[in-house]
């Protein structure tokens, strides 16, 4: 790609080594789906813990772990009945604390979810609002409203559920006649909480400050864009999503993105800096363009913003290009980190989300009777993508199996899907079952060695006993070993620290610098040579022997 423009300076450099999250690189596990240690077919914190040596092995600095909390499950753990406590299903109190300690044994660091924009229904304060009256102090933790209409029975404003249908339910009163209505911008099961009420404020520093204590390193901030909602409710004619839009003078959602959250983020921010150790906070801000999203990592907010503009860019260099250039130009003026993000556990993997037609646009899901990705594609475009974010300056995020290259379970029968968003969009879109499938650790093993027994509470396909890692570990050419020697190479290297210079290239391939080390991706059709004299340090697939790199393959380079 012809360009010899480079990223603005970076910050004055000090004395002190820099913050261990500027360039690290985090695990995501989705507990439920990563060890299950007692045979139910359900992961747990024991058997998260029986399995962090594979972590360590890999190379990682930290795990963030999705929620473990009482909850009725209505959304996968996202609907929090307790913020102090662990769901049975995954085990108890001791059980994390124990997992906390043994990480850091492995000197691995641990960033537990925080879910503030809403609380489960089955939470003991939703329970009192319901039985309390209107305008009444338990139902002012929350956001209710009467109804429009003669007999308020229309909803108090057109807003949508992301999962799909009306965003408000009414409820039924004390007395058994139809009552007010409450907002949940997501499940029925998930009612907003009203950010305004000094109660809900203060109740999320004291939840911080429990975690904080039993040592756990941060938080992962659920919804962070979502806390404080526009003071009028106003009605939002424009399609329910929860990206707040592109353009910076856009007029922005009312649920989205507005200016009040990032007074909470101050306060949570100076509480986190008065406990040792580098605590930080991690913004989940479906956010767009990254000129809004930088304001949430300014330097007395939170620590990092993943970069999901990053994973939804086109695979191309262009896209590429514009995308890296305009993330790290955004992060550098508030003096933080880029976070960089491919997969996660509300998204297609990556690995089968690459192996469709370039601009195609981002399924939310993909099942039966979908176009199906191309697998080899996808895996070798995903190789490649992978080893392109682990070059470049900021932290990184992998969500568990990626390691593995494991694709999309796009063929799961759709009786099995547990997500609401396949019900509540009227069996339109098959929702995020697809990448929450348990993953494959023994090829022969029962449930791949998910488990001692042959239980999952997603069906497997048959075909992951060939990405099992058992089957990968030591084999030179595997996805694992390719994650691994990665992950060992950035941190002899220094990559994620430095300043990125493009280099001048062909249309079809991206070539930048970082310190003494070259890295290029091909993205075009035809082979390209590799710098006369470059040593090849590592690559995402096969570079031929008279050193032609093909399409989709990036690699690593000194001199």
């Amino acid at each position: 790609m012809n360009t010899d423009s480079t990223t603005s300076p970076p910050p004055t450099r000090t004395a002190t080594p820099p913050a261990w999250w500027r360039d690290a690189v985090i695990y995501q596990i989705y507990p439920r789906s990563f060890a299950d240690s007692d045979g139910d077919g359900m992961g747990d914190l024991p058997g998260i813990t029986g399995r962090l040596g594979h972590l360590a092995e890999l190379g990682v600095d930290a795990v963030w772990l999705s929620p473990f909390y009482p909850s009725p499950q209505a959304d996968a753990g996202y609907d929090v009945a307790d913020y102090r406590g662990v769901d049975p299903l995954f085990g108890q109190l001791a059980d994390a604390d124990k997992l906390i300690a043994e990480a850091r044994s492995h000197g691995l660091r641990v960033i537990v979810d925080l879910v503030p924009n809403h609380t489960s229904s089955a939470h003991a304060w939703f329970v009192e609002a319901l039985a309390d009256e209107p305008g009444g102090p338990a139902r002012q933790r929350y956001i209710f409203r009467d109804g429009k209409g003669p007999d308020g029975g229309e909803p108090p404003n057109d807003w949508q559920s992301v999962f799909g249908g009306p965003a408000w339910t009414r409820v039924t009163d004390p007395d058994g006649r139809p009552g007010q209505w409450y907002l949940h911008l997501f499940d029925v099961g998930q009612p907003d909480l009203n950010w305004d009420n000094p109660q809900v404020r203060t109740e999320f520093l004291d939840i911080l400050r429990f975690w904080l204590d039993r040592g756990v390193d941060g938080f992962r901030v659920d919804v962070a864009h979502g806390l404080v909602k526009q003071a009028d409710l106003a009605d939002w004619k424009e399609p329910q999503e929860i990206l707040s839009g592109r353009e910076v003078d856009k007029p922005r959602p009312p649920m989205w993105d507005q200016d009040g959250v990032h007074e909470i983020y101050r306060e949570w921010r100076a509480l986190l800096d008065g406990y040792p150790g580098e605590r930080i906070l991690v913004a989940e801000a479906w956010v767009e363009p990254v000129e809004r999203l930088v304001a949430y990592i300014r330097p007395d907010e939170m620590h990092q913003a993943f970069n999901f503009e990053y994973l939804l860019a086109a695979w191309t260099a262009p896209a590429q290009y514009a995308v890296i250039t305009r993330s790290l130009e955004a992060t550098d003026a508030v003096g933080a980190p880029t976070t960089w993000v491919l997969s996660n556990h509300d998204v297609v993997r990556h690995a089968s989300r690459l192996g469709l037609p370039v601009g195609t646009p981002r399924p939310n899901g993909i099942g039966v009777g979908d176009p199906q990705p191309d697998a080899a594609l996808g895996l070798r475009r995903a190789r490649a993508a992978t080893l392109l974010m682990l070059a470049l300056p900021g932290s990184a995020y992998l969500y568990q199996g990626e390691e593995l290259g494991l694709p999309e379970h796009t063929t799961l029968d759709d009786a099995a899907r547990q997500d609401p968003t396949w019900v509540r969009s009227g069996h339109t879109e098959r929702g995020r079952d697809g990448c929450r499938v348990p993953i494959p650790w023994e090829a022969d093993a029962p449930s791949y060695g998910f488990g001692p027994t042959d239980a999952s509470w997603l069906p497997q396909p048959k075909s992951w006993a060939e990405y099992a890692l058992d089957r990968q570990r030591g084999v030179p050419a595997s996805t694992y070993e390719m994650y691994r020697t990665a992950l060992r190479l950035r941190r002899e290297l220094g990559l994620g620290g430095g300043t990125l210079e493009w280099l001048e290239s062909p249309d079809d391939v991206l070539s930048f610098r970082i310190g003494g080390i070259r890295v290029l991706t091909n993205f075009g059709a035809d082979p390209v040579e590799l710098p006369a004299g470059a040593e090849l340090l590592h690559a995402s697939g096969q570079v031929a022997a008279d050193g032609l790199v093909p399409t989709d393959v990036t690699v690593w380079l000194r001199g």
